[in-house]
């Protein structure tokens, strides 16, 4: 029997209902096969850039801050023998045939696609796994194929790898991970967390709905490896990622299919009241003298839920109409305070996510002015306390930003849409969730 009595319907990002009457549970990264997939690949999966390993030997130039050793530059043809680097690779990072093992050669051997199987990945503790056995596969495959001379290894070993161990992060490596070291990491559980708004932009290829879904699996998947989502604090978690993330009953796509034409962060939050009242969710406490209403809930946590499937919309009509991702987070301030004083009740997170947005606002274009808000994740000293709902709707609004943005997803986070641009778990999140979602149903 399912432990909770909540149920919904699953929508696509085209607002089409993809699984009727799911149980709650049945969408949580402990029963969601979708999800733990995610999560899986996301560890395993890794990208060799070649031509980058080639330029940094034939130059010198490389472990980045303008390092150039020269008289060691080594002139090899990678790109050229990608194939034959690939199956080398393979050999060395393959356990058996058919352990899901993959090595893709992409972008005619610019760059190789890498998926350590997971009997790689359960021999040892950290997901840095991944990383390190691809890596330590690259460099042997170059040394070996072109027979580098044992005093010029050290270079293939630094354009690899980059500057560590001399730096706690792989700094100028060729091959990247979406994940962070655990050394960036801000503490226990953080590391799903830890991945730039940016880079699930480039991997859901701009779409909004599919942005926020991932967005939200990371940062959920995040808060059940922190040990947020123990006990009496599951549902809620699991309820914002159902409407926020997945846009249960539609929520999300409805209200800005509603306010997309016309609507404001205001008109939004009109939307979002009349859907939390007409479901019986919130209902008025007292009327005070002057008319204005007060509301109450008997649920907590899906009143939250809905206030997050109300940000994320009120984010893409924003942002949507401007282009521009500068306003995410004055839209997640404002549009928890405007909700606040509507109806009397928290905003999202508790009202966390109206602090987060203050925050964000000075750093990413104020007079600090740090960064984007496509370099924003949860693991960020300003975002990191509103777990599980404020990326989402960074995501969001990233993805509808026209190229308004110094740091682009394009710019910072163009090879991991290379990377993961052919699995499909990565760019229809929605889709693979709810289908796992309908087996897990049956279950319960």
């Amino acid at each position: 029997m399912p432990k909770y009595e909540d149920v919904v319907d699953l929508y696509d990002d085209c607002g089409k209902r993809i699984a009727k009457d799911v149980p709650l549970e049945a969408i949580s990264p402990l029963r969601n096969n979708a999800i733990k997939k995610i999560v899986s690949l996301t560890k395993r999966t890794v990208a060799v850039n070649l031509a980058g390993i080639e330029k940094a030997l034939k130059t010198g130039s490389m472990t980045g801050g303008g390092v150039v050793i020269k008289g060691k530059e080594i002139d090899i043809p990678l790109v050229e023998n990608a194939d034959k680097i690939a199956e080398i690779v393979k050999n060395a990072v393959q356990v058996y045939d058919g352990d899901g093992t993959v090595v893709k050669v992409k972008s005619g051997g610019k760059n190789l696609v890498v998926i350590v199987p997971e009997e790689r990945m359960d021999a040892g503790v950290e997901y840095t796994t991944g990383f390190t056995v691809t890596a330590a596969a690259t460099t042997e495959a170059i040394i070996d194929t072109f027979d580098v001379p044992m005093y010029k290894a050290n270079m293939v070993k630094a354009a690899v790898w980059g500057r560590y161990p001399q730096t706690i992060t792989f700094q100028g490596a060729n091959v990247k991970s979406i994940l962070e070291v655990p050394q960036n990491n801000e503490g226990a559980g953080f590391a799903l967390r830890n991945i730039m708004a940016n880079h699930v932009v480039s991997l859901v290829n701009r779409n909004a709905m599919q942005g926020t879904a991932l967005s939200a699996i990371f940062e959920q998947c995040g808060s059940y490896e922190m040990g947020d989502t123990i006990g009496n604090f599951e549902r809620g978690a699991l309820l914002s990622l159902a409407y926020q993330g997945l846009n249960a009953d539609n929520m999300v796509y409805n209200i800005v299919k509603k306010n997309g034409k016309t609507g404001t962060v205001g008109t939004v939050i009109e939307s979002l009241m009349g859907r939390a009242i007409d479901d019986g969710v919130i209902r008025v406490k007292e009327t005070l003298p002057s008319g204005y209403k007060v509301y109450t809930t008997d649920d907590l946590p899906k009143w939250n839920a809905y206030a997050a499937a109300g940000m994320v919309a009120a984010v893409m009509v924003n942002v949507g109409a401007a282009r521009a991702a500068q306003g995410v987070p004055s839209t997640i301030l404002y549009y928890n305070d405007l909700l606040e004083h509507e109806s009397g009740l928290p905003g999202v997170d508790y009202g966390r996510a109206e602090g987060v947005g203050v925050g964000m606002s000075f750093f990413s274009h104020s007079i600090y002015g740090g960064g984007g808000p496509g370099l924003f994740h949860g693991n960020h000293v300003v975002t990191r306390h509103a777990k599980g709902v404020v990326i989402p709707a960074i995501t969001a609004g990233n993805c509808l930003d026209g190229g308004t943005q110094t740091f682009s997803a394009e710019a910072t986070s163009g090879l991991f849409k290379e990377v993961f641009g052919d699995i499909e778990e990565f760019s229809k999140p929605m889709q693979y969730v709810a289908a796992e979602a309908k087996k897990v149903k049956k279950k319960l």
